[in-house]
């Protein structure tokens, strides 16, 4: 079964990078929980305060479990 899951961040000055490998840990965290046998797609893309400053981060993964 392919499935989808979106992961959010906020980001902050100064913090990227350590939020950055938190992020990354979360989601290695949840694709060896779901037992992922496949990544076919991470992409990140950010969100935007009033002023046009990164704000955010979200992360999609599609992925493959084995239909049990």
């Amino acid at each position: 079964m392919i499935k989808v899951r979106t992961f959010a961040t906020p980001i902050k000055i100064f913090a990227t990078q350590r939020e950055l490998k938190e992020l990354d840990d979360q989601v290695g965290a949840f694709l060896n929980e779901e037992r992922a046998t496949e990544v076919y797609s991470v992409s990140d893309t950010t969100t935007a305060g009033e002023n046009g400053e990164t704000i955010g981060l979200i992360r999609t993964v599609a992925y493959r479990i084995d239909d049990d």
